[in-house]
């Protein structure tokens, strides 16, 4: 379990993390998100003890890592992945991290295979592509079979299966009870990946909740209606309380009144339905709307005039 108490980070006049306070709890993906700059990756660094706080603390199982006796197999992070030697293997790497923790060379090819870095553990990381590093890094971070993993955007750089491969491995990991915490900028993935969210801007937290919560909340009740009388449903429906949007002839998109309330008024006046869908938000609504006002970096335009000519 990694623990946050009032974490706080200033780097001169910038407050890069403003009295942070959450539990990353073992058993769940838990997904870190927050715009550019919001500090994730200052909180990562003073979560792995690499930042001094400023203020407040951070411990992992009640002890701040420092205190950990061979914290390699405690915790297990991956924050830069071409933070390695480029002279040195990839095999080397893992080795040297293994001999400094008491890890056995048999560990180390079994991350090594488990990572499937084998046509690669011989070369010098120099020639590595940005998804070889990121496996190594990873390896790097299962290496002591830790209870706790931290990795911050993990599938940068990778393919296809690459991606499917961390998200049934962050899973994995989370099903067997450990302590997952894990950033990344790509919604559909941590939508599939996280089970809940810790979500900062400009360094303060803006929510921490199941994943399902978070979009709930940013969702307004809304369904999709397609019937051949889809006018006197409209007629019938709207009010102050509810509003009516159609589609088409057919089909409506009811909002401030839910599946039930449609199917018993349907009921009761007879009325042909064809579909009836309930409409969420996606993660990546609900974290726009969670963050509008915590955007540090924000683009004018989605096209720039001219760049193109």
């Amino acid at each position: 379990m990694i623990q946050m108490e009032g974490l706080t980070k200033r780097y001169g006049t910038k407050l890069a993390v403003d009295g942070l306070t959450a539990t990353v709890k073992p058993g769940l993906v838990t997904g870190f998100l927050g715009p550019n700059g919001a500090g994730k990756s200052t909180t990562m660094r003073m979560v792995m003890g690499l930042d001094r706080p400023t203020a407040g603390r951070v411990t992992i199982d009640g002890k701040p890592l420092a205190a950990q006796r061979a914290p390699l197999t405690k915790v297990g992070a991956l924050l830069d992945a071409k933070s390695v030697h480029p002279s040195r293997s990839g095999r080397a790497h893992l080795l040297a991290l293994a001999a400094t923790n008491g890890i056995s060379k048999r560990r180390v090819e079994q991350m090594i295979q488990a990572t499937g870095l084998e046509a690669v553990a011989s070369k010098r990381t120099k020639t590595y592509s940005l998804g070889m590093h990121q496996r190594l890094g990873i390896a790097a971070a299962l290496l002591g079979d830790p209870a706790v993993v931290v990795l911050d955007e993990p599938v940068n750089g990778l393919d296809p299966e690459g991606v499917l491969w961390v998200r049934r491995l962050a899973r994995s990991l989370a099903a067997e009870g450990r302590t997952v915490f894990l950033s990344s900028h790509l919604m559909s993935e941590m939508s599939q990946t996280a089970d809940h969210l810790i979500i900062i801007g400009r360094g303060q937290l803006l929510a921490d909740a199941p994943i399902g919560e978070i979009i709930a909340g940013a969702s307004e009740e809304a369904t999709r209606v397609r019937s051949p009388q889809a006018a006197q449903i409209a007629a019938t429906l709207a009010s102050a309380s509810v509003t009516v949007t159609a589609q088409d002839a057919e089909t409506l998109v009811l909002t401030g009144i839910g599946v039930k309330q449609i199917g018993e008024a349907a009921a009761a006046n007879g009325w042909i339905i064809y579909e009836m869908t309930p409409i969420t938000s996606s993660l990546e609504e609900a974290y726009m709307s969670l963050t509008d006002s915590a955007v540090e970096y924000r683009s004018a335009n989605p096209v720039l005039e001219g760049a193109l000519s």
